[in-house]
């Protein structure tokens, strides 16, 4: 699967998404990349956000913390390594 097709899944499912990558932080060797979640898909509890070092690493933080909420997120299995 690709990082299109993840997007698209969840805009369907009614979650805005925002990935940045920023690049002093990737020159001082600091969490880069940055995913924010928000809309209505999430529920009442707002946002998600995460930021690691790695694009993959962030993905797997949001999916732990999509998993945690209200929805069918099973889906989520199929980006599995992104």
């Amino acid at each position: 699967m690709s990082i299109e097709a993840l997007m698209e899944e969840l805009g369907r499912s009614g979650v805005t998404v925002i990935l940045k990558v920023d690049d002093e932080r990737m020159a001082e060797g600091g969490e880069a990349w940055t995913v924010v979640l928000s809309g209505p898909g999430l529920g009442v509890e707002g946002f998600i956000r995460a930021e690691s070092t790695s694009l993959s690493d962030c993905l797997e933080q949001v999916f732990v913390h999509l998993r945690s909420r209200p929805g069918d997120w099973g889906w989520l299995v199929d980006f599995a390594g992104l």
